[in-house]
């Protein structure tokens, strides 16, 4: 099932890519408005440990997570927020789109921020290496993307608050042509697309 995406949004993607082959083109420094996401780390993000349980004479009732109101985040325009991004990209094995335990992790932590942020909507962009043709990594990318909504949906995030799309190997954070460029370019990236 494909999300259909608005068609500001597609201009949007279309004004960025734009605007990405353009600085590149020109020798200009990368842009800012999508940083590179660390290099992945073994272990990074595993996710923590199940709650203490609690005997059934000990009735648990659990609070709502606090919003926290950051100013900064709060003022903050789109292209600021994207910019300085709270949501980290979650990466994938090769030719994968499975979420794996430190995947897990970090859409834990992401799903924390957008539960603080109620009203963000965001865009999961499907990125692939450079292997592979075009059609096969674009189909690879919209099931990493897909693997990242349906995870953040099991953990309660609204999914009229989740859009989908593949750039399959398009716009690579890392132009290199080794192990690690193609480790940093297989991704799920999380834009804020409105609020």
């Amino acid at each position: 099932m494909t999300t259909r995406i608005p068609a500001s949004t597609v201009r949007l993607a279309a004004v960025l890519a734009l605007s990405l082959g353009l600085l590149a083109c020109g020798g200009n420094p990368s842009p800012t408005a999508r940083p590179a996401p660390p290099a992945p780390e073994p272990g990074f993000g595993d996710a923590p440990s199940s709650p203490p349980s609690t005997t059934a004479t000990e009735p648990r009732s659990v609070p709502p997570e606090p919003i926290l109101r950051d100013e900064g985040i709060a003022s903050a325009s789109l292209d600021d927020l994207n910019r300085s991004s709270p949501l980290r990209p979650l990466f994938f094995g090769y030719d994968s789109s499975e979420v794996a335990a430190e995947g897990r992790g970090v859409l834990d932590a992401n799903a924390a921020v957008l539960r603080q942020n109620p009203t963000w909507t965001v865009t999961i962009e499907g990125h692939c290496d450079e292997r592979g043709t075009a059609e096969y990594n674009l189909a690879l990318g919209e099931r990493r993307a897909v693997a990242a909504r349906e995870y953040f949906i099991s953990l309660g995030i609204p999914a009229d608050r989740l859009r989908t799309v593949s750039y399959g190997k398009e716009f690579p954070f890392d132009p290199g042509q080794t192990e690690e460029a193609w480790a940093r370019n297989r991704r799920a990236h999380f834009v804020i697309t409105g609020r």
